[in-house]
């Protein structure tokens, strides 16, 4: 039986995410996992409350995480200077559950890089050897990674570097060579796999 891989990601925004999930499920594919997109979540067809469609798709989601082998996050920035939260919560999740973390982001820099691009006024020194902080009074983290701390480590806790890739204009989220390398990386590790399986092996 394949892994199933969760595929994590803000994709679920795009006018076109089932095709760009599409894409990626093929990828997994050639490589001998099966990708499993949020969008496959099972939900009542009945009409209900937004709060409650809101919770059901969560719950969903966590169900549809338990049943996968490993995820892979694009945490792309979103919105803000860093990655989806609920992206972020998905990878922590898994990390929780002791499950491989692999991630990506089309989107080169530091967080402390895009902080300062992110705010019109920049960022000012608190005192000397005190860091920055942002408009607000608040620190910015700066420990020279690509996101937050947490999310960073989890991915290198698992064994492998957080892929960074600078996506050609418009598309930020829609870019797969990051998301490719990882599903590579993943193959090495999980399957002894070092290239795509033949055509004729793959659709099996």
């Amino acid at each position: 039986m394949r892994k199933r891989v969760y595929l994590a990601g803000p994709e679920v925004f795009l006018r076109n995410a089932e095709s760009v999930f599409r894409a990626k499920r093929e990828i997994c594919q050639r490589y001998g996992f099966r990708g499993v997109s949020p969008l496959e979540s099972h939900l009542d067809s009945e009409p209900l409350p937004q709060k409650e469609l809101g919770w059901r798709i969560s719950r969903s989601n966590e169900f549809c995480m338990r049943s996968c082998d490993l995820v892979i996050a694009n945490l792309t920035p979103f919105r803000s200077p860093s990655a989806d939260p609920g992206t972020a919560y998905e990878l922590g999740f898994m990390r929780a559950l002791g499950k491989p973390v692999l991630g990506y982001t089309n989107v080169c820099g530091t967080l402390r890089e895009r902080t300062a691009q992110f705010f019109p006024e920049g960022l000012r020194a608190r005192r000397p050897g005190k860091g920055l902080e942002d408009p607000e009074g608040l620190l910015v983290e700066d420990f020279d990674l690509i996101d937050n701390l947490m999310l960073d480590g989890a991915v290198l806790s698992s064994g492998f570097p957080l892929i960074v890739i600078e996506a050609p204009p418009g598309e930020k989220f829609s870019c797969l060579a990051g998301f490719e390398q990882c599903v590579q990386q993943a193959a090495r590790a999980l399957l002894g796999l070092d290239a795509p399986r033949p055509a004729a092996v793959a659709a099996e």
